[in-house]
């Protein structure tokens, strides 16, 4: 897991500082530093992410608390969680793309709105997509960071005495959200800490939805990062590396930020807690949040119903609600590219979400046996590729591997994708491999069953469910990453992704809606299976059903 982010983070800082033999570059030197200051579009770059980051991850953060706080156990909440693995399994770039067709000046919004409320024959003249502050780009990273914390929050509830607390703080005559925000909040934010650090590195280094949905003049540091490493003027490799330290270094700033802010709600939280306020707009702020994680859940699914209309729309003009017939003849056009992009994209995830479930099944099967819980240092170096932003480490470790000679093509791909891959199945397979209960081994090993068969022959099957679920996780995130397949793999290894973010600037509806749907089936399909397959294989033992 260190390996690689080390080695591409000492492959970003020397290039930043001026070596780069490659191009005879032996620094040090400031020629990077001055290619990077000279850029026009710098002070936008350097602005842009940290807007957009902690504007997505507070709103994400602040919808998730309100939906649980004031739904959790209710039958509405119940139909959330049944949305949950399906939101989680759609892929960035193709949410983004659902957003994007849904209110772009010619999108679904415009049209259902032309003939009875603004009369519009042609698409208006608005910047909607590529809004100069990022604020489209912010939606779409708030559609998708909000099932990813709902999940974080849901396993953190499980031991943060929920039921307890609220019924402790009801009795003392506190109101619903209010009870929760008090009593419960502040365990479980201690918990998810760490996931939200993940979002807002994730928010403000995310390159996909940037090229989607962000502004182009100029484009985020990330996206810019990108371009400079695609130069066919090598000597542009420095100012990716020094553009690449800058963004880890904005990273940094903001979580210090987002930490000092931490303090400050802390102690104001304090007081407000030690007030005997008992309710403060309970019902409005539980009608808010429903209506958030409402637009935030529809907006995926009414993205993908779009993206597979269009995928088949024969002629659609503005301002028709719908086209004027359905045909698969862009199906059809790119069935041959999609046939081998699909399998080169289902190889490279298998095989990482395949080695990332060994692996987990490793270290937390060795966790019991030693009967040490993972540390809290532990933890942090299992979230540090999720925490160190892409574009930090991943440009530098393509350099470094292009000076090293090593061959670039499906096998440094599988690597990159299991180093991001890895932290998210360990995380969702630790929590049912923990609550498994030992008696299961302990009976076992009274028949005579080794350590190691009591785990095929008993822990393993009993597990089914969450053990499928983990490596649907890791097929969805594998499927879902644009820059270690781009940059790994040197552009000569084409994912459903990389070509879905490519079409982004041609403007092709149809095949956009084609690769994108075709991407969204690729995480979509495992999560089903993993519910089914274990129901199916377990129909006579109703037990090994949960």
């Amino acid at each position: 897991m260190l390996g690689p982010v080390a080695a591409g983070l000492w492959g970003t800082i020397l290039p930043a500082f001026g070596h780069l033999p490659a191009v005879g570059l032996d620094g040090p030197s400031r020629v990077a530093l001055d290619g990077l200051l000279d850029w026009p579009g710098l002070a936008a770059a350097v602005r842009l992410p940290v807007t957009t980051g902690l504007a997505a991850t507070s709103i994400s953060l602040v919808i998730v608390t309100l939906i649980v706080a004031g739904w959790s156990g209710t039958r509405v909440f119940a139909w959330f969680l049944r949305l949950l693995s399906p939101l989680l399994s759609v892929p960035h770039a193709a949410a983004a793309f659902g957003l994007a067709f849904l209110v772009a000046p010619s999108g679904l919004v415009a049209r259902a709105a032309s003939p009875w409320l603004t009369g519009w024959e042609r698409p208006p003249d608005i910047l909607v997509v590529g809004d100069p502050w990022g604020l489209t780009m912010v939606a779409g990273l708030v559609a998708k960071e909000v099932p990813f914390l709902l999940l974080m929050t849901l396993a953190a509830l499980g031991q943060s005495a929920e039921r307890q607390s609220l019924r402790v703080a009801g009795a003392l005559g506190y109101g619903r959200v209010t009870g929760w925000l008090k009593a419960v909040f502040p365990r479980v934010y201690a918990q998810i800490r760490l996931p939200v650090y993940v979002v807002l590195a994730y928010s403000m280094s995310v390159v996909d939805v940037a090229l989607i949905l962000g502004p182009s003049t100029p484009p985020t540091l990330s996206v810019q990062i990108v371009a400079w490493m695609s130069d066919p003027d090598l000597a542009m490799r420095a100012v990716a590396a020094a553009g690449a330290l800058l963004q880890l270094a904005l990273v940094v700033a903001a979580l210090g930020l987002w930490r000092l802010g931490e303090a400050a709600v802390a102690r104001w939280g304090t007081a407000w807690a030690g007030g005997g306020g008992r309710r403060h707009l309970d019902e409005p702020v539980r009608l808010v949040g429903l209506g958030a994680a409402s637009v935030s859940a529809l907006s995926i699914m009414a993205g993908l119903a779009v993206l597979a209309l269009w995928s088949v729309a024969a002629i659609w003009q503005f301002p028709d609600l719908l086209p004027d017939g359905l045909s698969a003849r862009s199906w059809s056009r790119q069935a041959g590219a999609l046939a081998a992009t699909t399998g080169e994209t289902v190889l490279i995830a298998l095989a990482a979400a395949g080695i990332a479930l060994a692996l987990s099944v490793g270290c937390l099967e060795a966790e019991h046996r030693r009967g040490r819980p993972i540390s809290t240092a532990a933890l942090w170096l299992l979230y540090l590729p999720l925490l160190v932003p892409q574009t930090a480490f991943l440009p530098g470790l393509q350099t470094l591997l292009l000076t090293l000679g090593a061959d670039i093509g499906r096998g440094p791909v599988i690597v990159a994708h299991l180093v991001f891959v890895l932290p998210y199945v360990f995380l969702s397979l630790g929590d049912p491999w923990r609550a498994w209960d030992p008696r299961q081994a302990t009976v076992a090993a009274l028949l005579g069953a080794s350590p190691l068969r009591v785990l095929v022959a008993v822990r393993l099957p009993m597990l089914l469910r969450p053990l499928l679920t983990a490596f649907a996780v890791g097929l969805a995130v594998s499927v879902g990453q644009y820059l270690p397949s781009l940059l790994i793999g040197g552009g000569r290894v084409a994912t459903l992704t990389t070509e879905a973010v490519a079409l982004a600037s041609g403007g092709d509806r149809r095949t956009i809606g084609v690769f994108a749907i075709a991407q969204t089936l690729a995480a979509l399909l495992p999560f089903a299976a993993a519910i089914g397959l274990p129901a199916l294989l377990w129909r006579n033992r109703r037990g090994l059903h949960g």
